[in-house]
This record gives C-alpha cells, sequence and structure tokens, in this order.
C-alpha cells in the first residue's frame, strides 16, 4: 500500500452533518483510518438530507467518503465500552455533538487525558464551550448571520446566505488542520492535546477584511450581489448575445489597458471621475452604463478575446453542472471514480497535490458496514456481536 502523511493514525468520530465529517473526511485523504461511530438504524443525519446522488445523500457523500461506519447506541453501558476501547486504541478523537453531550459520557479532554496522555481530541461546535451562546443551536446559515456575513452578502435591497456551507466548511478546515497541528506536537513532546474550534470563531476569522474595512465605527463594505465591495470595475457584466463575462481590474496599469484595449476608449483612462479606483467604486454606476454600452455590441466571446489580449483577468460564469466538464479539471486529471453503495460515483481529488503520494479515495461507508469487523478486531465473537445486535447496541 503507498504510505501516506496519516497511515498508521486512528481517528476515532462522533459526527454528523458538515464541520466534523469535512475534517476527518481529509485526514482520511492523508491515509488516516476514520472509525465514524453513528447511531444505528439512522446514522448521520446527514445520511438523509436529499438523494441527488444515485439515491444517496450529497453531503453525504462530499464528506465520508475512505470512512468506516461503526453503529453503536452511546445510551447503551456496553455501546459506551465498546467506544472506550476503541479510543485507548486511536489517536485522535473528534466529535461535533451536542453542547456537553461528550462530557457527559466521560469523553472530555479533561478525563480522556488521564488513561491516554498521546491522545488528540478536537471538539467542534457552534459558539465554544463556554461564554452565554454556549447552548444556542448553530446551524451554518445562523453562524453567517450572526458573524456578519450575511451584511456583506447579497444585493443593496436583501443580503444572501453563501450557496453552499461556508460556517461549516470553515469550521472543518481549522478542526483539519488544529489536528494536523496537534499532531506534529506530540511528534515533539509526546502528548496529546485538546483542539477547539467553534464555528462562530472560524467565520469571524473569514471575516478578517470587512472587520477591518470597518473599524472603529467606519461604515462596512456594501452589499453588491457578485462585484467586488471595494474595487472596480470588478464582477459580472453582459454582453450583447446575454452572456455574463467576469472580470477584474487589480491596478492602475490594468485600467489603462481596460480602456485601451478592451473599451477601445484610451482617453477615459484620465477621466477624473474614474483615474483611481477609489473615484471608479464611487462612481461606479456611470462607469458600469459605459462598460454595458460597449460590451452590448459585442458577443461574450469577443469580449473575453479582448480581455485576454489586455492580459485582464475574466472568467466563464459557470453553472455549478458545468463542473463535472470542466476542461481544466479534465486536463489535470482531477477526477477519480469511488464506490459507494450506490455503486461507483466520481470524485474531484483533493486540492493540495503532492508528488509523493495520491490521496486515498476509498468507498463511501454503507450505515454499520464495518460493524462486525471492527467489533471482531476488538476481539468479540460472532456470538457477542450477535447478542450486541439483539440487544440494539450496535
Amino acid at each position: 500500500m503507498q504510505a501516506r502523511p496519516l497511515s498508521g493514525i486512528t481517528v476515532v468520530t462522533l459526527e454528523h452533518a458538515i464541520a466534523a465529517p469535512f475534517c476527518t473526511r481529509q485526514l482520511a485523504d492523508l491515509g488516516a483510518r476514520v472509525i465514524k461511530v453513528e447511531r444505528p438504524g439512522s446514522g448521520d443525519f446527514a445520511r438523509a438530507y436529499d438523494h441527488r446522488t444515485h439515491g444517496l445523500a450529497s453531503h453525504f457523500v462530499w464528506t465520508n467518503r475512505s470512512k468506516e461506519s461503526l453503529t453503536l447506541d452511546l445510551k447503551q453501558p456496553q455501546a459506551l465500552q465498546v467506544l472506550g476501547e476503541l479510543i485507548a486504541q486511536a489517536d485522535v478523537l473528534v466529535q461535533n455533538l451536542a453542547p456537553g453531550a461528550a462530557a457527559r459520557m466521560g469523553l472530555s479532554y479533561e478525563a480522556l487525558s488521564q488513561q491516554h496522555p498521546r491522545l488528540v481530541v478536537c471538539d467542534i461546535s457552534g459558539y465554544g464551550a463556554d461564554g452565554p451562546y454556549r447552548d444556542k443551536k448553530a446551524y451554518d446559515l445562523l453562524i453567517q448571520s450572526e458573524a456578519a456575513f450575511l451584511y456583506i452578502t447579497g444585493t443593496p435591497e436583501e443580503p444572501c446566505k453563501a450557496g453552499n456551507s461556508t460556517a461549516d466548511i470553515a469550521a472543518g478546515m481549522y478542526a483539519y488542520t488544529g489536528v494536523l497541528s496537534a499532531l506534529l506536537q506530540r511528534h515533539q513532546t509526546g502528548r496529546g492535546s485538546h483542539v477547539e474550534v467553534s464555528m462562530l470563531e472560524a467565520l469571524a476569522e473569514w471575516m478578517g477584511f470587512p472587520m477591518y474595512y470597518a473599524y472603529e465605527g467606519q461604515s462596512a463594505p456594501g452589499r453588491n450581489g457578485a462585484a467586488h465591495a471595494t474595487i472596480y470595475p470588478y464582477g459580472p457584466f453582459e454582453a450583447g448575445d446575454g452572456r455574463v463575462v467576469m472580470l477584474g481590474l487589480q491596478n492602475e496599469r490594468e485600467w489603462r489597458l481596460f480602456c485601451e484595449k478592451v473599451l477601445r476608449q484610451p482617453t477615459l483612462a484620465a477621466d477624473p471621475r474614474f483615474d483611481a479606483n477609489v473615484r471608479r467604486a464611487e462612481n461606479r454606476a456611470e462607469l458600469r452604463r459605459i462598460i454595458l454600452e460597449v460590451f452590448g455590441s459585442l458577443s461574450a466571446a469577443e469580449v473575453v478575446a479582448r480581455l485576454d489580449e489586455a492580459q485582464i483577468a475574466n472568467a466563464a460564469v459557470n453553472q455549478v453542472a458545468d463542473r463535472w466538464a470542466h476542461p481544466q479539471l479534465h486536463a489535470r486529471q482531477r477526477f477519480r471514480t469511488i464506490g459507494s453503495p450506490a455503486g461507483p460515483l466520481q470524485a474531484l481529488l483533493p486540492p493540495a497535490t503532492s508528488n509523493d503520494y495520491e490521496c486515498r479515495m476509498d468507498p463511501v461507508p454503507a450505515l454499520g458496514e464495518h460493524s462486525e469487523a471492527i467489533l471482531r478486531e476488538l476481539g468479540c465473537s460472532a456470538a457477542d456481536i450477535s447478542a450486541m445486535r439483539q440487544a440494539g447496541v450496535v
């Protein structure tokens, strides 16, 4: 088997939804063995979000490949005993249960570190382990709202949520890097540690630019749809054939080239309404009118040809379905076939590419698919396993 950075590392995870599963899937990508503990009968509730991927849930397929599924009813003492035996052999425990739930089962870092000093424990929550918001429910949209993400996203008339689970993804990414950092730290000290990530704090970090833009009571960036809040022209512009071209200018040199080669109005570059980005942003309505007047006489392909000639950044405004056929992704061979309970599925390789190994791309597990194999590893006999099934333990 190909050696990967986390080969030999075992992760036990009590997870649901997106943040923790996204964290642990990336650990699995790097070769870790990830044992996902799920409720018997229903499992991670993200399994039932939709049926869009050959009958499987889209979120679940995305965040759960390369894992093993073990069902345990953690309300039963025997299930907790099995979990304890697993944790004793693990390097990492990840959980995003309801606030306080892990601690009530004796799974806090403080309790576990006494018995397992090398264990890394990662707790993911909505608002953190303390503070006045500790027990509030924390869904992705609610965190986008609390973090002021909605305040800067949308149109001038209406705020809009991100089209994907931005707060969950942010928390999952920081949990992933936090676990990697803790494993590196353990290599130096020989001790495990406690990693804590909240969705609010993760998305608050991603809001750094707007926070500083509005420093000490200054006005926040406005909501500008797909346009940039502070740089102009930067955003979508419609061509004469009805197609939309996305373009972006970053500096005054590009502004002059844009006027000369794209708009073919070189004198516009020195117009006092537009001769610096701050003034272009202030007068964006008038500049937009001028740009659309020029683009209205051209097809989108002709606009792109002019932009490319001027070396102005631009992009197609693709539909989601277009991504499956994106020529750049296929040219770079980024797709792989993975297994699943519904048969073969296409999946993207993780973005970070190494010349030394390829990330793990194993199947999405069926609920409880690995329960018997894992229990046998722990020394359970066929009779033991049968009795646990009868009692609803697994």
